[in-house]
């Protein structure tokens, strides 16, 4: 017995013809049905992206210090005060939310609950974030430079 023909689909093929040509010159910059243009992400190192975020909560007195030749622990200082315990925790949480969304995730943040002092250590930046009493009393600009007289005693030694 032989089998019954297959049914055919109704649908017509279309013609097929250029995109671009029925479009216009600037089609083939638009992206297809199903297709959505991606917008490329500006990543920012830890530094840009710890002094972005300073900058967005106005932190006072922002200083960045090159530590590379003093420790191998980290690159760069980054030394800011804030108005009250709150706005220090809020500029630190700013830190830590742009800094991950630039894919550079903490490895440690230290004394968000107290306010006074908030350190976090993004690897290569460690910023600092202070009251200004805080800042005072513990002076770090003043411990993590080296004066001339320093410099021209560690380079006698060597």
């Amino acid at each position: 017995m032989p089998k019954p023909p297959r049914h055919k689909s109704r649908r017509q093929p279309q013609p097929q013809h250029s995109h671009a040509a029925s479009k216009g010159a600037d089609a083939h910059n638009k992206p297809r049905r199903g297709e959505h243009r991606r917008r490329k992400k500006i990543e920012l190192t830890a530094l840009q992206a710890a002094t972005v975020a300073l900058e967005d909560l106005k932190a006072l007195d922002v200083s960045v210090l090159d530590v590379r030749h003093l420790t191998t622990v980290t690159d760069t200082m980054v030394v800011a005060c804030g108005r009250s315990d709150r706005h220090v925790r809020a500029i630190a949480d700013a830190v830590i939310q742009k800094s991950k969304q630039q894919g550079h995730r903490p490895i440690g943040v230290e004394g968000e609950k107290v306010g006074e002092w908030v350190l976090v250590d993004l690897g290569d930046v460690v910023v600092h974030v202070m009251l200004p009493r805080a800042r005072e009393f513990y002076n770090l600009e003043k411990l993590w430079t080296l004066s001339e007289r320093d410099q021209a005693a560690a380079a006698e030694r060597a």
